[in-house]
């Protein structure tokens, strides 16, 4: 610990963000780094504590708290209070294959189990990482580490998310040779194309695939494995196949009008947004002058409300079924759980500074839709509740209609999409998730599988996860042996 009364001395400070009405202007990144002289500060308040929560990992009243990964992160936030950027960088790659990644979206969960936030502000351990990180790039740290010794086994990965690419980093500079295939235009699944460009700018994607690439790492794009002879072609060609398709199978509304026209599912009008905004075309789906409604009121919904502003929609509602979660910490959240309390995220901020209110609608689900002459005009919607066996119960009297030209729903994902995984001949679960056994093995003979297409939608950290542990269990079936942790 470099200074032992850190914590007492310096006030938490976040990166500066750009005001709501100037950041809506484009799809620009909006968090100003800190100097250098700042964050040291920051690093300092970092207390080395005995027992660190941090980095903890566990779960606690059905919710993860503290980092998945298990980032080293009161030895990296000491290295920044001392200056030392490359000790600090090697203590972070150390867990984290792509803090640039996790620094821009993780939700940090390392935060909310720092034990300064128990009675206090807890550190800026996300804004510390992505510091340490891009400070790397900047100072030319960031080198191809090129394996001097290649092992001779091949490895093919089916996806290239961030669970499919911590696997194939890992494996690349354990020695095996690794080809990654992947079915869009782009690298980086969720990444490339569901997260927005305002809060992962696509060029630090490309930056980490030309590192990649550099180490030794074969990306082939445009490529979909949906065939069965593809599949047997690289059960034969490869060593091990790891099978790393994300949980793309959006979940949809069991509503009369659900087939109008002007209704799409959320991954699908991400996409479609950022593909427009890198190939510089109008955007095929336009919430420009449009009455939006979102369902779903989590990230995701988060993300579709900010797109729309940006778009320059008329107004923007998100709804969601579940009841307002209070504004503090209750007596059966207390600290060190994932804290259940109401959140402003970006988006919100945005609807907020430019319609003047919340866009979220808590308790409530759409009844049904109304359209005219095929396309959607209105959405009706109704107030729910739960009962204690966690059945949605609507209310009567509660029955709202809205104005509604572009309806996105953000209601989450019911598993992958089963074409690869029936080509290579996999088990699937009742969750549409392909079984594995404890070492990420399926039932086929030479096939893994990580990231959310084995445990379900997820965060990118735990994707992260993922993909090393997956490496780790491929390199033993490839060897005999591992020396990775």
């Amino acid at each position: 610990m470099g200074k032992t009364t850190g914590f007492l001395e310096y006030a938490r400070k976040e990166n500066v963000t750009i005001p709501p009405e100037e950041r809506i202007r484009n799809f620009d990144e909006f968090h100003i780094p800190m100097d250098e002289e700042e964050r040291r500060k920051q690093g300092a308040r970092c207390m080395n504590c005995g027992v660190p929560m941090c980095q903890s990992g566990i779960s606690l009243g059905g919710k993860v708290t503290g980092c998945p990964l298990h980032n080293l992160i009161p030895e990296w936030n000491d290295e920044i209070y001392h200056g030392n950027i490359g000790h600090a960088l090697s203590r972070l790659l150390k867990k984290n294959n792509f803090p640039e990644f996790t620094g821009r979206v993780c939700p940090a969960l390392c935060e909310k189990a720092c034990i300064e936030g128990r009675d206090g502000d807890s550190v800026t351990s996300h804004d510390n990482e992505l510091f340490i990180i891009e400070s790397a790039y900047k100072m030319g740290l960031m080198k191809p580490r090129i394996p001097e010794v290649r092992s001779g086994k091949k490895v093919a990965v089916v996806g290239s998310g961030p669970a499919g690419l911590a696997a194939a980093d890992r494996l690349n500079h354990r020695g095996h040779s690794v080809t990654v295939f992947e079915r869009d235009d782009e690298i980086g699944g969720l990444l490339m194309y569901g997260i927005p460009n305002m809060k992962l700018d696509k060029k630090v994607i490309r930056r980490r695939r030309e590192l990649m690439e550099e180490e030794g790492v074969s990306f082939v794009t445009s490529y979909d494995v949906n065939s069965k002879k593809k599949a047997e072609k690289l059960i034969n060609e490869y060593d091990a196949v790891i099978l790393c398709c994300g949980a793309k199978k959006a979940r949809s509304l069991n509503v009369e009008g659900i087939d109008s026209d002007g209704i799409y599912p959320a991954v699908s009008f991400l996409k479609s947004a950022t593909e427009d905004l890198i190939a510089g075309r109008d955007f095929r789906i336009n919430a420009k002058d449009k009455d939006v409604v979102i369902v779903g009121g989590g990230d995701t919904g988060n993300d579709c409300t900010g797109t729309c502003i940006r778009q320059g929609a008329r107004s923007v509602t998100q709804i969601e079924m579940m009841p307002r979660p209070p504004k503090e910490r209750t007596k059966d959240n207390p600290w060190p759980m994932w804290p259940n309390v109401e959140k402003v995220d970006y988006g919100q901020e945005e609807a907020i500074a430019v319609f003047g209110r919340d866009p979220r609608v808590y308790g409530t689900t759409v009844d049904s839709i109304i359209s005219e002459n095929g396309s959607i005009k209105k959405v009706n919607t109704v107030k729910v509740h739960f009962d204690a066996d966690r059945k949605m119960i609507k209310e009567e009297g509660t029955e709202k209609t809205i104005p509604c030209d572009l309806l996105i729903i953000a209601a989450g994902f019911t598993g992958c999409e089963d074409y690869t995984a029936k080509i290579f001949s996999t088990e699937l679960s009742d969750r549409h998730t392909v079984v594995t056994d404890q070492a990420y093995k399926t039932n086929n003979h030479k096939v893994f599988s990580a990231g959310d297409m084995r445990r379900g939608q997820s965060l990118v950290v735990w994707a992260i996860d993922e993909g090393r542990k997956c490496a780790r269990s491929v390199d033993e079936f490839l060897m005999g042996y591992t020396n990775m942790e």
